[in-house]
């Protein structure tokens, strides 16, 4: 542990040299500026700026990139809480509860709380990276493709079931999103699926364009005849963000559940950001004891997948720098950028490369305090944007969406799928479906089919493996856990008997989740 200290000065040394600091002070600048814009994100900016690294040094190079990942996290919470524009797939989580909030008035707190998370939640996660990188990483190794599956498999029974309204629609959801999932090229066997014979999907769906399409245009589609602004009547102070006393502590224990979520799933090479998001939601539904205020405003809503979601982005780095293996499509960009430079991630490179190492985690804490001085003085700029006519802000927001999903692969095919995307999310909104575990569908079910199919190769076809690992067992049994939780709740919910309309008004809980008195 002191060795670990003495290198951790030595790289707050590094990051704090004024060349250092400015590039760094570049990255989180531009990502947060970025991440708020709709249709950009992490992905976007740093693709355009990686020819850039050619001609930098290793050290500031990997800094800027690095302060773009993490300040886009931050920026595009904002478009998911102001507009519910949630410009990088984790986000949409986010858009659930933040989204309501702003139309009550309280996007300022809603921006507060996440700034807190953020910031505490990003803390933990460099700490960990500090002293459990070694543990953390036998962890890791310990996972094949049985235990990815199960532990895939569990993120989205929780994530269908945490919709709000049925249970049933939610795992429907699930499964439209696991069949999104696997339009196009078979690993395995090169065949082309559900591809309707259109080269373009040879690939696959486009992720930004399913993510933008199912929350933002659904959403303007939904709202067109919306007249009145959302923000009207909201105050444009500084004290807007600032939460009370007793937010803070009903927000305190889902940050630290959020960050432990996080925190396990950055160890996990493979696992992208989103499942922790939805896990982490489920998690805090699952366990209040108002559930049924969850998407409808709930400031837990936001706390927990926020902290999962900065803390998974810190710990992200662990397998990404120590095995290789990045954890998503921007940690895929961070190891090339790796490569370009001329550094092999790998066990070695604590050692060979210490100055980027132990420069790169003091960076982190000194981009979140830059995060944290940037965005107090512009939450007025944030909130400002609320007082925009809608007539004028969805449009625009049209715009960057377009031009957001065209810069990704210069491709009008994929501003084609945001408008399909929209057209059907505005359909299942108006049906009362949650389109939230469409895109969570999307995202794992490739993971799934492939650590399926990998694990009954290993096993010679025998299905036994998913039970007789013990770390894959235990996460069956906590899937199964849930399903019977399920069939349980709908099983009291049918023996209960009906309320006449006139009682179950009487008996509905308000917006406070307390019953209303005779």
């Amino acid at each position: 542990m002191e060795q670990s200290l003495i290198d951790l000065w030595h790289g707050f040394g590094v990051a704090l040299t004024p060349h250092n600091l400015m590039w760094s002070f570049f990255g989180v600048l531009v990502g947060n500026l970025i991440g708020v814009l709709p249709g950009m994100g992490a992905l976007s900016a740093i693709s355009m700026l990686l020819p850039l690294t050619y001609t930098l040094h290793p050290v500031p190079a990997i800094l800027m990139l690095a302060g773009i990942f993490y300040g886009s996290q931050y920026g595009g919470a904002i478009g998911a809480i102001l507009l519910n524009l949630p410009c990088h797939p984790p986000h949409a989580v986010t858009c659930l509860d933040g989204y309501p909030l702003t139309k009550k008035g309280k996007g300022g707190t809603a921006l507060g709380i996440t700034m807190i998370a953020s910031f505490f939640a990003a803390s933990v996660g460099i700490l960990v990276m500090i002293f459990a990188s070694p543990l953390l990483v036998k962890v890791a190794f310990k996972f094949g493709p049985a235990e990815l599956f199960s532990i895939m498999l569990l993120g989205l029974i929780a994530g269908g079931t945490m919709s709000r309204g049925s249970p049933v629609k939610g795992i429907a959801m699930t499964c439209l999103g696991l069949l999104a999932g696997i339009v196009g090229t078979d690993v395995n066997s090169g065949t082309m699926r559900f591809t309707f014979g259109f080269i373009e999907l040879s690939d696959k769906l486009e992720l930004v364009a399913l993510a933008l399409g199912l929350f933002g245009v659904a959403d303007f589609l939904h709202n067109v005849n919306r007249i009145q602004v959302i923000g009207s009547g909201m105050k444009l102070k500084l004290k807007d963000m600032r939460p009370s006393k007793s937010e803070l502590k009903q927000s305190f224990w889902p940050m630290v559940r959020g960050t432990l979520v996080g925190t396990l799933f950055g160890a996990m090479p493979g696992t992208g950001p989103t499942i922790t998001t939805f896990i982490s939601y489920a998690l805090e539904k699952k366990i209040s004891r108002t559930p049924e205020r969850f998407g409808h405003g709930a400031i837990e809503g936001v706390a927990s997948p926020e902290a999962s979601s900065h803390s998974k982005t810190q710990v992200d780095f662990i397998p990404t720098m120590s095995l290789g293996i990045p954890g998503d499509a921007v940690m895929a960009l961070l190891l090339g950028a790796l490569l370009i430079q001329g550094i092999q991630p790998g066990p070695q490179l604590i050692s060979e490369h210490a100055d980027l190492f132990w420069g790169l985690i003091a960076s982190f804490w000194i981009g979140n305090v830059l995060l944290v001085i940037l965005n107090v003085p512009l939450i007025g700029v944030w909130v400002k944007l609320l007082q925009v006519p809608y007539r004028f802000l969805f449009p625009a927001a049209m715009f960057f969406i377009a031009v957001g999903v065209y810069s990704t692969n210069n491709s009008l095919f994929e501003v084609g799928e945001v408008l399909v995307f929209g057209i059907i999310g505005a359909m299942l909104i108006a049906l009362d479906f949650s389109v939230a575990p469409i895109l969570l569908g999307y995202v794992l079910g490739p993971m799934v089919e492939e650590n399926f199919r990998r694990a009954l190769l290993l096993s010679r076809g025998d299905l036994s493996i998913f039970v007789t690992r013990p770390i894959s067992a235990a996460f069956i049994a906590v899937c199964t856990l849930l399903v019977l939780v399920q069939v349980f709740f709908w099983l009291r919910a049918k023996a209960r008997p009906q309320l006449s309309p006139a009682a179950a008004a009487v008996a509905a809980p308000n917006e406070e989740g307390v019953a209303s008195d005779v």
